[in-house]
């Protein structure tokens, strides 16, 4: 079975390359591989699916974020499904305007008006806020439909058919044995014109602002998550639709926890005694205090779950769990009294049996007679 190429190297961009150079790119493979331009060029075709299949991936933040972190292996198996974060149509509406300026189809084989650009805008939250939801106000700078000419062009409302594709909105462009159809570059493929351009958008229809919206963020959100706001995005040219507002979340880094899918984890330091005799502690967690009860003879790096005390997953409803990590900690500042009691514990360690007291060193001695006999044999 041959094994697939980097989606980046498919693209011929760089893991760090914006969405717009990622649209860029596969617009260049299109145009030069897509399966109407080469239909009798088999290796051509194939290109073009395996460049396909690296944008669904890279252009939409949730996969991409997947696929950076597991590769292709976070595809198989179902797992870059819609119920993981995939796609859920709006690369349909992508492929749409990429097609339609290349071959004039609009992915249903019709010219289409252009339409507004969508936009991305980036919102840190709090792991609290990602965690249980929030509403947040932001401020979009953008182009918005001019409240002059509401939206029109036009100074006096009025408009007239387009001489360039008589109405029709697409025009035919002849490159030598093609014949493809593209938007109308007169008329935005509004099929329409205006003779008296509003005086204060100059006949575009839309001016530059700032849009003020309020975001319901939805509770179990992560890294990568995007909130979709239909129309939000920029305004289309006159007379054309707007486009979206993709809301992207990026979760800080919290003091205590990290987020692991929906599990939750933090380290709890804990001393020397407390690891040895066993103790009861108190941990934090984001719905409050918990306890835990750490048993004698732990060891440093010991896992305690808290069952439903992590996340609630925003897609499928399941809540995680909390692990608390023990570390334990070395005494610091020690008083004479204490310094002289550890040298007295630490002296009933001499003779045979101290190793029967340290399994872990033990084990590792062992490892090292091992390798040594290796070594000098």
């Amino acid at each position: 079975m041959t094994s697939k190429r980097c989606y980046y190297e498919v693209l011929s961009v760089e893991r760090t390359a914006s969405d717009e150079a990622i649209k860029k790119s596969f617009r260049r493979l299109a145009m030069k591989c897509h399966p109407d331009r080469c239909p009798d060029d088999p290796e051509a075709q194939e290109r073009f699916k395996e460049a396909k299949e690296a944008y669904e991936v890279l252009a939409d933040g949730r996969k991409r974020a997947a696929y950076d972190q597991y590769g292709h292996a976070a595809f198989e198996n179902g797992m870059g499904g819609r119920g993981n974060g995939g796609f859920n149509g709006d690369v349909g509406d992508i492929f749409g305007d990429i097609f339609s300026d290349i071959f004039g189809m609009g992915g249903n084989g019709r010219g289409r008006p252009r339409r507004g650009s969508d936009l991305r805008y980036l919102l840190e939250l709090d792991l609290e806020e990602a965690v249980f939801g929030v509403e947040k106000h932001i401020e979009v700078p953008t182009l918005v439909a001019c409240e002059h000419c509401q939206g029109s062009g036009s100074e006096d409302g009025k408009t007239s058919t387009c001489d360039t594709c008589r109405g029709h909105g697409r025009v035919r462009m002849q490159n030598g044995i093609f014949s493809v159809q593209q938007t109308c570059p007169h008329c935005a493929g509004t099929g329409k014109t205006v003779a008296n351009p509003c005086r204060s958008c100059h006949g575009e229809g839309r001016v530059n602002d700032e849009r003020t919206l309020e975001v319901k963020i939805p509770a179990g959100v992560d890294n990568g998550d995007r909130i979709r706001l239909t129309g939000q995005g920029e305004a289309g040219p006159a007379g054309t639709v707007p486009g979206d507002l993709y809301v992207e979340v990026r979760v800080r880094e919290h003091a205590i926890f990290t987020r692991e899918a929906d599990d939750l984890y933090c380290e709890v330091p804990i001393r020397f005694a407390q690891a040895t005799l066993g103790a009861e502690l108190e941990v934090p967690t984001l719905g409050g205090e918990a306890r835990i009860s750490i048993p004698p003879e732990t060891q440093t790096g010991k896992l305690f779950r808290l069952r439903g005390k992590g996340v609630k997953s925003v897609r499928s409803g399941h809540t995680g769990d909390l692990l608390c990590r023990v570390v334990l900690e070395t005494p610091v500042k020690l008083t004479s009294r204490q310094r002289e009691l550890l040298e007295e514990f630490e002296a009933t360690f001499d003779g045979d049996k101290a190793q029967t007291h340290s399994p872990r060193n033990r084990s590792w001695l062992d490892g090292v007679k091992q390798f040594w006999d290796r070594v000098t044999s």
